[in-house]
């Protein structure tokens, strides 16, 4: 296959892998999958998946283009029309039609060779399932795209078969396994193919903010890209309509002009309510941060079009408070902080794959590890609810899912409650093996060693019990990190400060006051704490009180903190057994010796769970 139309060079990457595959005789047929309804840009032109293959790959090297879907039939796309293939549009998806017309399209390809045949929406005309439950009509589809890619007289002939879908999983499994037929994933925009795009839309930007803005808008096809910015047609403003509004809002601030040609620029559909809420225009920026208010805008339009674009499968987390907002859990800021570091130096070899907090409710794992990605600076989704009821939907999100995550990197993938997302109950007969496929395909991703830096998984769970081993060996979640109550009164002062601090509360106690309130605490959790901070500050102010000991005294004595001390404590065993450094325990579990931490931890499982 010769690319007289582009230099190999200017080929995308997958491209040239499929035209090396068929030159070297390895397939005929090829599944192009993943990022297929995205826009390509390739020599100053940006096409369609489609266009692409039939302008620039296969213009000048195919004698015959056609294309082939359930809706349309056969269409003939390059050469002459055959009038047996263009009459073949089908009446419905029973009728023989179709069949009818691909028997017409091979005899063509016999007796004329050098054809490529193009399927979008493979997934329809090939779906996966039980050849047993398929109609007869698709089964002979299925069979003649199977002998097509193994018939040596066709594939010596210079034809070539693109299957296009987005996700693998749901083209028929008996043709993916064929030997003769390539998958090939189109991937997400890469930071060089972002730079190019946002380029070629807004070339009036400078080349330091194409760079900055690059680097932001990872996890952004194409298209998204340019629908954000101001090269892109489509209806609403207009870029000079844009920036006299968002001059307007700027007037009288400093680089007023400066920044309204810019976020002009980044604005592109955007309405004008829109637009003003965003700009916040009274706001001065600091010196040296020019971009500050652009990359705002740039990250709310990519949360909005990636939440859209997983259909609620992520949510985006952003944290209010950093590491020093935490009270108490000194060993574990330390070691928080010290990722940190290594994440911001780009110290791959350092930084784990991902992180396991273990321990009991209440003792604050959500909170510390969202202060620690505001410390690290990391960006982080949640993963929600991708599982559906419909047969191959589940794993089709996942892959969406986790292709969008990739492309994001650096980034953070929360999962919480892990054991209830990786616990080893089973689900084989119940859902048909959906659970165990997924949960096998994280398992594969989390292990990947191009992830590490780039994608750093974190689960919480106060029962790791539950989780399957091999979810927690190192190469996945390799560093464990357990959460514990606070042991001293000294600690929970901290916790009571630090959370009144973080509700703009000033406690007026004396820290003696303060340690003898909290040597009364003793067992209680971090959200106990709250609660009592919480209802101290209600109470002082109900009863017209500073916010002092006397306060906290009486909140002490109303508040009645959970009962469940047995399985707090097999909880607290379960984190000492799942740690993956000793310096991390406190001092009653440290030097415990690894015989009497599991002979604690079977008395307390048979305690906790006796009920």
């Amino acid at each position: 296959m010769k690319t007289p139309a582009i230099t190999r060079n200017a080929l995308p990457r997958w491209a040239d892998t499929l035209r090396q595959k068929y030159l070297a005789g390895e397939a005929s047929t090829f599944v192009l999958y993943r990022n297929v309804f995205d826009s390509f840009l390739v020599g100053g032109n940006l096409h369609s998946l489609q266009s692409f293959l039939v302008a620039e790959l296969f213009r000048d090297t195919k004698k015959h283009v056609c294309e082939v879907s359930l809706e349309r039939g056969i269409q003939v796309l390059i050469g002459k029309p055959d009038a047996s293939i263009a009459m073949a549009t089908p009446d419905s998806p029973e009728a023989p039609a179709l069949l009818q017309s691909l028997h017409a399209l091979e005899k063509q390809m016999r007796a004329e060779q050098s054809t490529a045949v193009i399927v979008p929406y493979a997934d329809a005309l090939l779906p996966a399932g039980d050849p047993s439950f398929m109609a007869y009509a698709d089964r002979q589809v299925y069979l003649a795209f199977h002998r097509w890619s193994l018939d040596q007289s066709l594939t010596r002939g210079d034809n070539i078969t693109i299957l296009i879908a987005e996700s693998l999983n749901a083209i028929n499994p008996g043709l993916l396994s064929n030997p003769k037929v390539a998958a090939i994933e189109i991937p997400m925009p890469d930071l060089a193919q972002r730079q190019q795009v946002i380029a070629f839309f807004a070339p009036r930007l400078t080349p330091e903010q194409v760079a900055l803005f690059s680097e932001r808008t990872g996890g952004l096809r194409t298209v998204q890209l340019a629908s954000i910015m101001a090269g892109s047609e489509g209806q609403g403003l207009s870029e000079a309509q844009r920036r006299a509004l968002i001059a307007q809002l700027l007037r009288g601030t400093p680089d007023a002009d400066t920044r309204a040609d810019t976020l002009a620029t980044i604005t592109a559909g955007m309405t004008p309510g829109e637009i003003t809420r965003l700009i916040e225009p009274g706001r001065v920026l600091p010196d040296g941060d020019a971009n500050e208010q652009v990359l705002k805008v740039i990250h709310a339009r990519k949360r909005e079009m990636i939440e859209k674009e997983c259909a609620g499968l992520i949510e985006f987390i952003e944290p209010s408070y950093g590491l020093s907002a935490v009270g108490g859990h000194e060993h574990i800021k330390h070691e928080l902080l010290a990722i940190a570091k290594n994440l911001k130096a780009g110290e791959t070899t350092l930084t784990p794959m991902g992180l396991l907090a273990v321990g009991p409710m209440g003792s604050g794992k959500t909170f510390v590890i969202k202060a620690f990605l505001k410390e690290a600076g990391l960006s982080a989704v949640a993963l929600k609810n991708f599982r559906s009821k419909w047969v191959g939907s589940t794993e089709a999100n996942l892959e969406r899912v986790l292709a969008t995550v990739k492309a994001m990197g650096p980034i953070a993938v929360i999962i919480d409650e892990g054991d209830r997302s990786f616990g080893s109950g089973g689900g084989e007969d119940s859902d048909g093996g959906t659970s165990s496929r997924v949960i096998a395909r994280l398992k594969e991703f989390m292990a990947e060693p191009e992830n590490r830096g780039q994608v750093l998984f974190i689960m919480m769970t106060n029962r790791p019990d539950k989780l399957d081993s091999d979810i927690k060996r190192p190469g996945r979640l390799d560093r464990k990190i357990p959460f514990f109550y606070c042991d001293t009164a000294p600690e929970r002062a901290q916790v009571l400060l630090a959370v009144l601090a973080r509700y703009r509360e000033t406690c007026v106690a004396s820290p003696e006051e303060l340690l003898t309130l909290c040597e009364r605490l003793a067992g209680y959790s971090n959200a106990d704490l709250e609660a009592v901070a919480l209802l101290a500050v209600e109470i002082a102010r109900s009863q017209s009180l500073p916010l002092n000991a006397q306060a906290l005294a009486l909140a002490a004595d109303d508040f009645m903190p959970p009962q469940e001390r047995s399985m707090i404590e097999f909880m607290e065993l379960l984190a000492v057994s799942e740690t993956s450094r000793r310096s991390m325990l406190p001092k009653r579990y440290r030097d415990m010796a690894l015989g009497d931490i599991q002979n604690h931890l079977l008395a307390a499982r048979r305690l906790a769970l006796a009920r």
